[in-house]
């Protein structure tokens, strides 16, 4: 049920059974169990959501602890939290320390799972947000490119996750006045995230907010209050579910 809530953008509710879940868990499986940390990951991923980035760190790190000890430090699910962690961090602005965390999820995965696997794209699309913040366009936009061929080979064109390297890479081409390439992948990601996870969805907020600033800057005025009006409204509903 949380991650039904949680694909749906509806956060709260999300959180709620979640923490129900982990503390039934905890209750029968003990607080170092594999299953416990699969649900500290969805938790914190969760929180991350709503921007509670105390609560994100200390479950991920939980997890990192628990996995690390049952799974082994080199386990493709060890990865996966490192990925989260580094999320965190950047989402914080420490991007020093995101790095590192991102290279061994990057190694990881490369090693256990293959170059081609598709949850490579994952340590990818982290590290070319990593270099994002610090200013290294040409970096970025190589992690990203390589990032959105596993996901477009893996997932295809029409998925939410797709639709993200989309966003991400606009919004990159945006900060380098590259109009016409941001304005065409802005597009692409809002049409997807509209039709896979629905009109009301905040992921389809995000993409409006952004598609706006795109506009302002080429002096289509009147669309971009459009598209800020109706994220908007979507960022209004969101709060009162």
């Amino acid at each position: 049920m949380a991650k039904l809530y949680e694909s749906q953008g509806k956060y709260q509710q999300a959180e709620k059974f979640c923490q129900e879940a982990l503390s039934i868990q905890e209750q029968r499986l003990g607080a170092e169990h594999p299953t416990i940390a699969h649900t500290l990951v969805l938790l914190a991923r969760i929180y991350q959501m709503q921007g509670k980035y105390m609560q994100t760190e200390a479950l991920n790190q939980r997890a990192l602890t628990i996995r690390e000890k049952v799974l082994g430090a080199d386990h493709p699910l060890v990865a996966v939290v490192l990925n989260s962690l580094a999320e965190v961090y950047q989402a914080q602005g420490k991007y020093l320390e995101a790095r590192p965390l991102i290279e061994r999820s990057l190694a990881i995965r490369e090693q256990s799972l293959g170059k081609g696997h598709p949850y490579v794209a994952y340590s990818l699309s982290n590290l070319a947000d990593n270099y994002v913040a610090q200013g290294d366009f040409a970096q970025a936009e190589s992690y990203y490119k390589q990032a959105l061929a596993l996901r477009e080979q893996f997932l295809g064109l029409m998925h939410p996750r797709t639709a993200s390297i989309y966003h991400d890479l606009a919004k990159l081409y945006l900060a380098q006045d590259k109009y016409q390439e941001a304005e065409s992948l802005f597009a692409k990601a809002l049409v997807i995230r509209e039709q896979l996870l629905g009109p009301e969805h905040p992921d389809v907020a995000t993409s409006l907010e952004h598609f706006s600033k795109l506009l302002r800057q080429t002096e289509r005025e009147q669309l971009a209050s459009q598209l800020e009006a109706r994220a908007q409204i979507i960022r209004t509903r969101a709060d009162q579910a």
